[in-house]
């Protein structure tokens, strides 16, 4: 198995301690420190997308699908 098969594994494989995979916990954490940032306020989606993209390469749309199983709605 090449690393970046590998990688990719482990991109979709739930974590055991709380079932999230790498990529939805690089989500929560841009999120909540964005919104620690801007004193509790909503986070534009845009404004996420830019800084999640910033540790992932991920679509909009894909992100998109991140946030609806997450549950995390505007």
């Amino acid at each position: 198995m090449s690393p970046q098969e590998l990688e990719t594994l482990l991109e979709t494989i739930p974590d055991a301690r709380d079932g999230l995979t790498r990529t939805e916990r690089i989500i929560l954490y841009v999120l909540q420190e964005t919104r620690r940032e801007l004193n509790g306020r909503n986070v534009p989606t845009v404004m996420l997308y830019g800084r999640v993209v910033e540790h992932v390469n991920i679509s909009e749309a894909e992100l998109h699908v991140y946030l609806d199983r997450l549950g995390v709605r505007g």
